[in-house]
């Protein structure tokens, strides 16, 4: 009996042994559990008992400034998964597939990029956005335990490919990638919400549950400078230089010279930004899906670049009217002091012998043929006369240096290509004068040109004016701003006598238009090739100014690589002259017609007939019978609509064949 009793004893002892250690072993399971792991087993406590449901902001809308809407924000919906939550309830990969079959029918994506998702690890992903209503009642129907769906919003530009690397676009993100978009992504962007709740295991909300509602904060909306009306004038007018020319691109700045509001910034080719990464044309389509993954981000890098503000050109004899106005401020020259030209000049002090465009030279000639002749030898006399010092001392004062901005509120502006005043000698001096051997952007030579329109006071550039909040209220407001004064009111006025003449009787009589002083300044520069040389291909440009007894607008226009004839004044000017023809009469400045311009219009002038009101097939018809063209706008919507409003207005008088823009309801 002792021996039996003293094996019960001994197996007690390990019974109590082994309880002994599995306590210990639990404690440190829970010690584990509660203490190592405690803060990553809430985290996954609070994820399945929480639904946080994100909340985007309505993205701000972009207006013209005449309250033209050119990008808005239309409410759509994402659909949202809880991967663990999905795991939890479709156990098996037959029920797996079973839900992702069901979601990418009606999300027409493919079922294993669905169940790919559905089986992230991550506690909450979104597995499509930008839905209708309609699908999303769709995919409710299908009562899946973990799927849940958010108010969206998505943006959309109403007029398609229109101020294209101007406006910008958005990424998936509806974050800015590029022109306004990008540069006001702060303001436009708003503040995201949230929705909290407690759900169960399926993701059901709980009755005893909290909600909490974090409402998102919309973003502002900018009004820019821009005039949709004069922007699509542009646009046209470089649409069809690009027919006529059959150049790589045409891009069109118009300025206030007065205000540095940018009018209108057109670039053909562009882009839609509702599908911004979608080449504009078929043929670039094709050549797009060939390239690598490098070369279309390249490709589309490219694309939005806004070249007018990011690209540098060598603007050639449009450069001249700095030259010019420099020399006048100086004092060293008159409109009026004669100049010979006999094709070559000798740079002094070097050998050099540099020539005129014209293998014919002009011989005797004033200051103002000269500019009216575009002619090389007489702007390298004058640069000779003025020095290196004093020449570079104007072209900062027009802002034109290697290290300045216009600081136009745009993204990626560039600057200047010039060379330093202590590397220079005369021969490059003397290409300087006549706009080669330096590269500029559009927006420079246009803002140093406006301030001739402005009596010598160089203005800075902006595209907004004013941030609005969802009522229309003044948030912030964006000035004009003065830079210097760069030339005399005197200089300013005898260069734009230069400009004028130059239209009228000079090289840029193509941008002429009938009733109304326009000048300008033509230029043809050959571009440089990768070998260091010079190419056969040119920046071909015009740059004008009207009206020129009060100048309102300030007009550039650059023709890159014409095809046959590549002088600015047969491929630039006459797209100047199309945009001046409809803009001034937009802007209300009356014509002024001398009497052989009257005997010569006459008949070929009617006035727009009022066709607000009618179904848009009997708008066209009227229009037919006066001998006008018509355009819907937007143009994407069909022809099943009635005009709400018109431009040009209805009594206006203007040219046959002047094209009548019929807004849609």
């Amino acid at each position: 009996m002792a021996r039996i009793y003293g094996n019960h004893k001994k197996r007690i002892l390990v019974v109590f042994f082994v309880l002994g250690l599995l306590l210990v072993l639990l404690s440190l399971k829970l010690a584990w559990i509660q203490i190592v792991k405690g803060e990553e087993y809430t985290d996954k406590a609070i994820a399945q008992q929480t639904s946080d449901i994100p909340i985007d902001a309505k993205r701000g809308a972009i207006y013209d400034r005449n309250g033209k809407e050119l990008a808005t924000s239309a409410t759509c919906y994402s659909v949202w998964a809880r991967p663990a939550q999905i795991a939890d309830t479709y156990t098996t990969e037959e029920k797996l597939d079973e839900v992702s079959s069901k979601l990418a029918v009606v999300l027409d994506m493919k079922a294993a990029d669905v169940k790919k998702k559905l089986k992230k690890d991550q506690a909450l992903i979104r597995i499509d956005k930008y839905l209708d209503r309609e699908t999303c009642d769709k995919i409710r129907d299908l009562e899946i335990y973990g799927i849940e769906i958010a108010e969206d919003t998505k943006r959309y530009y109403p007029l398609g490919n229109f101020a294209s690397q101007l406006l910008g676009s958005v990424n998936d993100d509806n974050v800015g990638r590029s022109g306004v978009e990008q540069e006001y992504n702060e303001y436009l962007s708003g503040v995201a919400g949230r929705w909290i709740k407690n759900t169960d295991i399926n993701g059901n909300a709980l009755a005893y549950g909290k909600d909490q509602y974090y409402q998102a904060e919309n973003g502002l909306n900018v009004v820019m400078t821009l005039d949709e009306v004069l922007q699509h004038f542009a646009e046209n007018a470089i649409a069809n230089g690009l027919k006529e020319t059959n150049a790589d691109r045409i891009m069109c700045l118009v300025m206030d010279p007065k205000t540095g509001d940018i009018l209108a910034m057109a670039t053909n080719p562009g882009f839609d930004p509702n599908d911004a990464t979608e080449p504009p044309t078929k043929a670039a389509r094709a050549k797009y899906e060939k390239m690598d993954g490098d070369a279309q981000t390249e490709y589309l890098s490219a694309m939005w670049r806004n070249p007018l503000v990011s690209d540098t050109y060598e603007p050639g004899s449009t450069f001249k009217l700095l030259t010019v106005s420099a020399a006048l401020e100086e004092g060293i020259t008159t409109p009026d002091n004669h100049y010979y030209c006999n094709v070559g000049y000798e740079v002094p002090g070097t050998g050099w012998t540099l020539h005129c465009w014209s293998d014919v030279p002009h011989r005797d000639q004033s200051l103002t043929q000269a500019v009216g002749n575009s002619c090389n030898p007489v702007m390298m006399q004058l640069a000779m006369q003025m020095g290196i010092t004093s020449f570079y001392d104007y072209l900062e004062m027009f802002g034109i240096t290697a290290n300045s901005l216009t600081y136009v509120d745009l993204p990626a502006e560039a600057m200047a290509q010039i060379q330093l005043e202590e590397n220079i000698g005369n021969v490059e001096l003397a290409t300087i004068s006549y706009g080669q051997g330096i590269a500029v952007t559009p927006i420079q030579l246009a803002c140093a040109v406006s301030a001739i329109g402005n009596n010598g006071v160089l203005m800075q550039p902006r595209v907004v004016k004013e941030l609005t909040d969802d009522d229309g209220n003044t948030v912030k407001e964006f000035g004009t701003k003065k830079v210097r004064k760069v030339i005399s009111s005197k200089t300013a006025k005898e260069v734009r006598k230069i400009m004028e003449f130059v239209v009228a009787e000079g090289g840029g009589s193509n941008a002429k238009v009938a009733g109304y002083r326009i000048g300008g300044k033509t230029g043809t520069a050959e571009k440089p090739s990768a070998d260091g040389g010079y190419s056969d291909d040119t920046y071909s440009s015009f740059i004008g100014m009207a009206p020129m007894d009060d100048p309102q607008l300030t007009v550039l226009v650059i023709v890159d690589s014409p095809k046959g004839v590549q002088y600015g004044s047969t491929t630039a000017a006459p797209v100047a002259k199309e945009f001046f023809e409809n803009a001034l009469p937009y802007l209300g400045i009356a014509p002024d017609y001398t009497k052989e311009e009257e005997k010569e219009l006459k008949g070929t002038f009617v006035y727009v007939p009022d066709i607000t009101g009618y179904k848009y097939e009997k708008a066209k018809g009227v229009l037919q019978e006066k001998g006008l063209k018509y355009k819907a706008v937007p143009s994407d919507g069909g022809t099943n609509f009635k005009v709400v409003d018109q431009y040009p207005k209805a009594g206006e008088k203007v040219k046959k064949g002047t094209k009548v823009y019929l807004y849609r309801e």
